[in-house]
């Protein structure tokens, strides 16, 4: 694949390395002082978005409305994101957002989905703690509000979500369904950020080919 890189911080930089292993090549990598509207996007077979929340979607609509089949794991903007799907519908495009690219978080996600339904019988407390490094800009992760909305899909129990930022925590989510007698707690912790950049490498090869708008869940279907 001809791979434009939308963002060039360490996720950005991270997908890069990986994916010339890969035996992908790297077209472009923009970043707020040289953004996306200065490259050729006919030169590209797909963009992958690692930006800000604060230019993710200007980002993902210029690629979309180039016909550019584009991932996003960029969070912080997602109160946009039915018009980003709207676009791509109308466009006949493809798009795929991960608030979370890591294989591990994604099986974390069920398993979720797995315990909200077990308990929802049952009198239990729910708490999110989502630890993160001190320059993470969105609070709270966009992880930890996908965990939140997957719980209150099924249960009607009640969550809460802790935030903490310090040091160079790459990422860590915990969930507490805690009652009067008894604590129940499952934890994902990222020990690197290779997980990430994997995941969207791969997800980026199987959107190739497709149109419409996906998740991660779909690619692991695929896989």
């Amino acid at each position: 694949m001809k791979i434009g890189i939308i963002g060039n911080g360490k996720m950005g930089q991270l997908i890069s390395t990986l994916a010339e292993k890969r035996g992908h090549k790297i077209v472009f990598r923009s970043n707020s002082s040289n953004p996306i509207d200065n490259f050729e996007l006919r030169e590209i077979d797909i963009a992958i978005d690692f930006s800000t929340p604060k230019s993710a979607y200007k980002n993902i609509s210029h690629a979309i409305n180039n016909g550019i089949p584009t991932i996003s794991g960029t969070t912080g903007w997602l109160d946009k994101i039915q018009d980003i799907q709207n676009l791509c519908n109308k466009k006949n495009g493809s798009f795929l957002h991960s608030s979370n690219f890591s294989i591990g978080m994604n099986l974390f996600f069920e398993l979720n989905k797995k315990l909200s339904t077990l308990i929802k019988s049952y009198n239990y407390d729910i708490t999110i703690h989502e630890k993160h490094h001190k320059n993470k800009l969105d609070i709270p992760s966009g992880t930890a509000i996908k965990l939140s909305n997957d719980i209150n899909n099924i249960s009607n129990n009640e969550v809460n979500i802790k935030s903490t930022r310090m040091n160079d925590i790459i990422g860590e989510h915990s969930i507490m369904c805690e009652s009067l007698n008894d604590k129940i707690e499952i934890k994902h912790i990222a020990k690197n950020r290779k997980d990430f950049a994997f995941g969207a490498i791969i997800a980026a090869e199987w959107l190739i080919n497709k149109k419409g708008v996906f998740g991660m869940t779909d690619v692991l279907k695929g896989l």
